[in-house]
C-alpha cells in the first residue's frame, strides 16, 4: 500500500513549485492563461506516493501504483488547452481518473467534471486528494471508461487519459453537437487526436505522438 502525504507545511513551497512548473510549461508552448493558472495553483505532490513527492514538479510522468501513472504535466496542460480551444465547456467527461491530478485541473476550468475510473483503489485515493483541494464540482464513477457515462450525457468535452486501440463509439455518441473529444489512439504508436462532432459526422485532427498506459475495458476492485 503506497503512502500519500497532505502535509500543510509544504503549502508555500508547493505553491512556488507550481508557479515555476507553469512558467516552464509556458516556455514549452502552453499558452492558455486559465490552464497555466490551474497548473500553478495545483499541489501535484499530494497526488503522488510520498516517496515520489520530491519529483512532483518535474515535467515527467510518474508511477502511482496498479500499473498506472500520473501524466506528464505538459500533456495534462496540452490536453486541457485543447479542450478549451473552442471556448469554455460547461461540463467535461474524464475517462481515467487515475491519481486525480488531471481531474483537479479540469475542475478549475469548467462548471462540472464527471470522471470515470475502472480501478476502485485509485478512485478512492483520488477522492481523498480532491477533497483536500476543496473541489466540489466533481462527480466520480467506478466503471468501464469505454462506455463513458451515458446517464450524464451529453458532454461539451471528453478527455481520455489512457491510450485507446480505437476510438470508443460510446464516447462519440455522448458528445454534444460541436463538442470535442481529446484522446490518445493507438497501441504500439499512439497519436493524440481531437475529434469534433458535427451533427452525425466527426472531424478528426492529429496533434502529436504521445505515450499512455492502455485504456483497458471493464472494472477492477
Amino acid at each position: 500500500m503506497m503512502t500519500y502525504t497532505h502535509n500543510s507545511r509544504t503549502g508555500n513551497k508547493s505553491k512556488r513549485s507550481g508557479e515555476l512548473l507553469a512558467q516552464k510549461l509556458q516556455t514549452e508552448g502552453i499558452s492558455n492563461a486559465q490552464v497555466l493558472q490551474a497548473i500553478a495553483h495545483s499541489p501535484r505532490h499530494i497526488f503522488l506516493p510520498e516517496i515520489l513527492a520530491h519529483k512532483a514538479y518535474d515535467n515527467t510522468a510518474l508511477p502511482i501504483g496498479q500499473g498506472q501513472t500520473i501524466s506528464q504535466p505538459y500533456i495534462v496542460a496540452k490536453m486541457s488547452e485543447l479542450l478549451l480551444a473552442n471556448g469554455r465547456p460547461k461540463n467535461i467527461l474524464e475517462i481515467g481518473t487515475g491519481s486525480g491530478y488531471q481531474t483537479s485541473i479540469l475542475a478549475q476550468l469548467t462548471d462540472k467534471v464527471f470522471s470515470v475510473e475502472r480501478i476502485k483503489s485509485l478512485q478512492f485515493q483520488a477522492k481523498r486528494c480532491l477533497r483536500a483541494m476543496d473541489l466540489h464540482n466533481i462527480s466520480m464513477k467506478h466503471g468501464d471508461g469505454w462506455q463513458g457515462w451515458a446517464s450524464k450525457a451529453p458532454f461539451d468535452a471528453i478527455i481520455v487519459t489512457a491510450g485507446a486501440a480505437s476510438i470508443p463509439k460510446a464516447l462519440l455518441e455522448q458528445l454534444v453537437d460541436g463538442g470535442r473529444l481529446v484522446i490518445p489512439v493507438g497501441e504500439q504508436t499512439q497519436i493524440l487526436k481531437i475529434i469534433t462532432r458535427e451533427g452525425e459526422s466527426y472531424d478528426e485532427q492529429q496533434v502529436e505522438a504521445v505515450r499512455f498506459v492502455p485504456l483497458v475495458p471493464g472494472e477492477l476492485l
